[in-house]
């Protein structure tokens, strides 16, 4: 039985084209993870507050390395997509952003990310997150992208805030952590909501 709705991105979108370098405002630039980045993610998630928030550990070089790997495999396969935030002058790498549960028949991605201890606090996440949000509206053509957080992450409420990621509601015992089940704040922003104008 044919389908009388077309899809909303057609498959290959992604996987057909190398994943770009994405540029953002305040000398910042989204780049896809490269083998010698491992260092930077193992560091990353040996941060308590990382590890806090995230349902994964990394205790090794190689570990890292194969989350690396993983990740571009996922841009072939049209699942996920993940790059390294990186200041423009120096090159350095100052945390992730991605969009994960990509559906491109239905337009939607949930978009994730985490900074490193010493870059938090400098407006990099919601200038980061508000790049990722126009390339995924106006490059890719998505419609829908949600952004999960615990409730008792206040930082990643406020960079959704500032991202202009709208507060729809809390899922209930949504997400289970190290620490047991966590009720997550449900943002969301539509590719015909306003422009927060992070810049």
């Amino acid at each position: 039985m044919p389908w009388f709705i077309d899809d909303v991105v057609a498959a290959g979108t992604l996987a057909g084209s190398p994943q770009p370098t994405i540029p953002a405002a305040g000398g910042l630039a989204l780049r896809p993870w490269q083998d010698d980045d491992a260092p930077v993610v193992l560091r990353a998630f040996q941060d308590p507050a990382v590890q806090r928030w995230h349902c994964r550990s990394a205790d090794s070089w190689e570990e890292a390395l194969g989350w690396i790997g993983e990740w571009r495999d996922a841009w072939r396969g049209e699942r996920m997509a993940s790059w390294a935030v990186i200041g423009t002058d120096t090159g350095e790498v100052l945390g992730r952003v991605a969009l994960r549960e990509i559906v491109l028949a239905d337009g939607s991605a949930e978009l994730g990310y985490w900074m490193l201890p010493d870059t938090r606090g400098r407006g990099i996440a919601p200038r980061s997150v508000t790049a990722l949000t126009r390339w995924a509206f106006d490059e890719v053509g998505l419609h829908r992208l949600e952004l999960l957080h615990a409730l008792g992450n206040d930082a990643s409420c406020r960079v959704a805030a500032k991202a202009g990621f709208a507060l729809e509601g809390t899922k209930r015992s949504a997400l289970l952590h190290g620490d047991g089940w966590h009720d997550m704040h449900l943002h969301a922003r539509v590719a015909d909501d306003p422009d927060p104008g992070t810049d």
